[in-house]
Parts: structure tokens; sequence; C-alpha cells
């Protein structure tokens, strides 16, 4: 099937991705474009994972202060370019890290964060809740449970508010793959009046 310039160009701004990767995508799926645009979002993926090595030095610091002016956020998001810094999308990707941060209130940034003294409390807290079980499951159940409160806890972890099928770091990872530059959540906070 013969690929026109004007589907290239649709696929191109649907994905942000390369001319050629498109024009490629769409000859493999016989110029169907939903298949075009899955390849890409598969490749993407791919990508993103290859793109995680390069320095992010560019970026923004996004704000959040709720409508009663009560609670207040700072996320810091970088990028490799300002090109993709001053981008619409990678904005709104910002603005909506903050709303995560104001309304799932997470404790770390990632897993790797949390001090290893409260995940030994956690670990003690779990052991005895499920003390009595046989011994075979007890480490299995802990480390399940260990799982759920680094959901709970770790920004990267958490399930997305607007979209609860997937994580902070799926969202970060679609984003990469689409703007095509490596980003990165660098840290936030979090104030809240009486705390």
């Amino acid at each position: 099937m013969a690929i026109s310039a004007s589907m290239v160009k649709e696929l191109r701004e649907k994905t942000n991705a390369g001319m050629m990767d498109c024009k490629k995508a769409l000859l493999e799926a016989d110029g169907d474009m939903d298949t075009a645009f899955d390849l890409l979002r598969k490749r993407g993926l791919d990508i993103a994972a290859k793109k995680s090595s390069r320095a992010t030095k560019e970026g923004v610091i996004g704000s959040y202060i709720h409508s009663n002016g009560k609670i207040g956020v700072l996320v810091e998001v970088s990028c490799e370019t300002d090109f993709v810094a001053k981008n619409e999308e990678f904005k709104e990707f910002v603005k909506d890290l903050t709303l995560q941060v104001a309304s799932a209130f997470p404790q770390y940034l990632s897993r790797e964060e949390v001090p290893e003294k409260i995940i030994a409390k956690e670990k003690e807290i779990y052991s005895e809740q499920v003390k009595g079980k046989p011994e075979n499951i007890i480490d299995k159940i802990v480390e399940g449970k260990l799982e759920k409160f680094y959901k709970q806890v770790c920004f990267v972890d958490q399930l997305f508010v607007k979209d609860d099928k997937k994580t902070i770091n799926d969202l970060l990872k679609e984003k990469i793959a689409k703007l095509g530059e490596n980003m990165a959540i660098k840290r936030f906070v979090r104030f809240q009046v009486g705390e």
C-alpha cells in the first residue's frame, strides 16, 4: 500500500514520533492508522528505556494551590531540552503531577528513598499481623503487604488519580515515549495548613 505524506504527518502529530518511524509503522500496518499508532506506542516504551541514561538538565517546577488555600504543592520535573520544557503536553503532565501530590499525599518519591528503619518496622507489623499462618506463606504475605505500602507512600508507585489503570511511573514512561526525551521527576513538596 502507498503511504501518503499526509498519513505520515497525521501519525506524527498524534505521536510526536520521527517522520521515518511513522512511515515505517504505517508500512508495517498496511496503512492502518490505529495499528501504526499502537506499533509506535509499543516501540515508544522501548525508546523510553533507551533514553533513561540521557542527562536531564532542563525542566520546570510546577505548582498547585488548592482553592481553599490550605494545600500547596511544588513538583520539579526535568527533561533534556527547553523545547520540551515549553511544550504544552509537558506542562500538562507536570500539572497532573502536582494534583497527584495534592490528592494522594505521597511521602517519598520512590521506594529507594524509604528509610530502611521504616521498611523494617512495616515488615515487623505485617509479620505480627500474620502470626500463626504457615511459615512458607508468611514471607509472601509480608512482601505483598509491603508492596501495597509502597503504592500508598511512594509517588512513582502510586496509581494515577486521573487513570487508576496506570502508575505515575507508567505515565512518565508514556510521556518519555511520546515527547521523545528523557524526563525525571526530581522532587516534590506538599504543604498543608496545620501540619
